[in-house]
């Protein structure tokens, strides 16, 4: 991956921020209310960009912001569906922010990318359960996690924002069915 990359991404769970940020080394676009002042200070120290999700009148100056995000050399990832899900299933993207393609120089990419925790993918999702729990679950649980980073080819920028939101999640989608399948076919011993 070079520089002025805009990575959509399947998001499962905050251990999402952790393995993206260390792998690709990308910043992120996030709700601008994060929760706990620490969350929010460690998110502007990876140049964070922040876009309210209330605020839908402004979400085309929020575009225009993650498009000049997306024209640095630190990629930027994208979680399109909004929020963290229950890991056995990619919710709906949001295509709104996807609008960020049409606004972005012409040498920017736009790259789906699936992260796959194989079948601890619902043990990990954070979905239904509060912050604490999820953390305190997850750091308690015994054992190696493996998780796969699939860097996805780069989409056409020249569809509308849905169709972009649609390509990104159907790569996304077909890349883990695929490793789910293989997962079955070849269990590890």
């Amino acid at each position: 991956m070079g520089p002025r990359t805009l990575l959509i991404s399947n998001h499962v769970s905050w251990l999402d921020i952790l393995i993206l940020g260390g792998s690709t080394g990308t910043a992120f676009v996030s709700k601008d209310n994060l929760g706990h002042g620490v969350i929010h200070w460690l998110a502007d120290q990876n140049a964070t960009l922040y876009v309210s999700r209330e605020d839908r009148r402004s979400s085309k100056d929020q575009a225009v912001a993650i498009a000049k995000a997306a024209e640095r050399d630190q990629p930027i990832t994208l979680f399109p569906e909004g929020t963290t899900g229950p890991g056995d299933e990619i919710l709906p993207f949001r295509s709104s922010l996807l609008e960020a393609a049409a606004y972005a120089r012409e040498d920017v990419e736009v790259r789906p990318l699936a992260i796959d925790y194989g079948e601890a993918a619902t043990e990990v999702g954070w979905h239904g359960e509060s912050g604490k729990e999820n953390v305190l679950r997850i750091l308690g649980r015994k054992g190696t996690l493996k998780v796969t980073v699939n860097l996805l080819p780069a989409l056409d920028r020249t569809s509308d924002r849905k169709a972009l939101a649609s390509a990104a999640r159907e790569a996304i989608a077909e890349t883990l069915a695929s490793s789910r399948a293989a997962a079955l076919l070849y269990p590890e011993h």
